[in-house]
C-alpha cells in the first residue's frame, strides 16, 4: 500500500521539490524520510516546503545560469585521444567516460566522470558528440576526436607548421648546424 510524501528536493525518476508522490512504504521509511529528501504529508509540512521553494527556486536559477555559462565554454572543447590501432585501423581497447574526463582535466575542466554520458564506451577513430551532465537541467556537448596513436603529432605538427617557417626564417644563417650528421668523427 502505498504512502504520499512532499519531496524537499528533486529526486530523479521521481519528482521536483514539493511534489507529493506515491512511494513504496520501505522506500520512503529507508530512503527519503532518513535522507531529508521528503516529509510525511501534512498541512504543517506542505507550508514549510513552499517556503524552502521559494529559496531553492532562487538559489536553482543562479545555479542553473552558472551551468549555462560553463556549458558553453565546455561545447567548444575538442578532446584529442591518441590510441594505439592493428593493421585494418581496429582499436585495441576503447575510450571510456573516465579516458574523456582525464582529457578535460587536461583542459583545466574539473568533471566527474559519472557527469559524462556513454552508454557505452567508444570504439572508432573520428570525431563523436559526447554529452556532459553540468547540470540536471544543462547538458553539453563535448568533441572527442580518436586518433591513432603518433597521429595526433601530426594533426598538432600540421598546425604549427606555419609558424615553424617563420621561425626558421629568424635563424641567422651563420647559425651553427643543429644536426648530429655534421658532426666529424674522431676516428676519420
Amino acid at each position: 500500500m502505498p504512502v504520499q510524501v512532499i519531496l524537499r528536493e528533486p529526486v530523479d525518476h521521481l519528482g521536483r521539490r514539493g511534489d507529493i508522490v506515491r512511494v513504496a512504504p520501505g522506500y520512503a521509511r529507508n530512503y527519503l524520510l532518513p535522507r531529508r529528501l521528503a516529509l510525511p504529508v501534512t498541512e504543517a509540512n506542505r507550508r514549510q516546503v513552499e517556503r524552502e521553494r521559494v529559496v531553492a527556486d532562487a538559489r536553482d536559477q543562479a545555479e542553473k545560469e552558472s551551468a549555462e555559462a560553463f556549458a558553453a565554454r565546455l561545447s567548444q572543447v575538442v578532446c584529442v585521444l591518441a590510441r594505439r590501432v592493428g593493421e585494418t585501423e581496429t582499436m585495441y581497447g576503447s575510450v571510456t567516460a573516465a579516458d574523456v574526463a582525464a582529457s578535460l582535466l587536461e583542459q583545466s575542466f574539473e568533471i566527474d566522470r559519472r557527469k559524462i554520458q556513454l552508454a557505452e564506451p567508444l570504439k572508432r577513430l573520428g570525431e563523436h558528440a559526447v554529452a556532459v551532465k553540468v547540470h540536471r537541467e544543462v547538458t553539453a556537448e563535448v568533441t572527442v576526436r580518436i586518433v591513432k596513436e603518433g597521429a595526433e603529432d601530426e594533426a598538432e605538427g600540421a598546425e604549427g607548421e606555419a609558424d615553424g617557417d617563420e621561425a626558421a626564417a629568424a635563424v641567422p644563417p651563420d647559425a651553427a648546424p643543429s644536426d648530429v650528421s655534421a658532426v666529424q668523427d674522431p676516428e676519420s
